[in-house]
């Protein structure tokens, strides 16, 4: 099953899913209008397909202390396979680091950090950061004001 084969029934699986991970299989099938043995069939298929590819718990940032969001631009000095393979294992040890791109532009990587506080990013940025091999450039923009926050991906061009 790849994308091109989802129907309206696995577009709305999906759709459910993606707002509440932890309806049980009977409350998931009766929404998308199914008996409860082929929509367990259907999400196996997705899971499968490596469409639904876990579940997680989504925390509150700002709850449990993490109130300072950080976009952070950074260039290499040379784009080159090494430097790029290199970079991203670093920030793949960095918990601080939850979204990393490789980007079109100026800038080789964009990644969004969360820390505590200012200083906590500051501390990131001098002892992390800017030690990581090939890095020439880091330009930081802080997050004021989180307009808009979802993990749900659009769907409705599936069905």
């Amino acid at each position: 099953m790849d994308s091109l084969n989802i129907d309206a029934i696995d577009s709305k699986i999906i759709a459910e899913l993606q707002r509440n991970s932890d309806l049980s299989n009977l409350e998931l099938a009766e929404k998308v209008g199914l008996s409860p043995s082929p929509c367990l069939r259907r999400v196996k298929m997705l899971q499968d397909a490596g469409i639904i590819k876990g579940k997680v718990t989504l925390i509150d940032a700002e709850k449990i202390g993490l109130n300072v969001s950080v976009f952070v631009q950074v260039t290499l000095e040379k784009q080159i396979e090494e430097n790029l393979t290199a970079f991203e294992m670093e920030i793949d040890k960095c918990p601080e680091v939850v979204e990393c791109y490789l980007m079109t532009g100026e800038a080789d990587y964009l990644l969004r950090i969360v820390v505590t506080d200012l200083q906590a990013y500051e501390h990131f940025l001098k002892d992390r950061l800017t030690r990581f091999p090939g890095v020439l450039n880091i330009r930081s923009s802080f997050a004021l004001n989180q307009v808009k926050y979802s993990t749900a991906l659009p769907i409705n061009h599936l069905s």
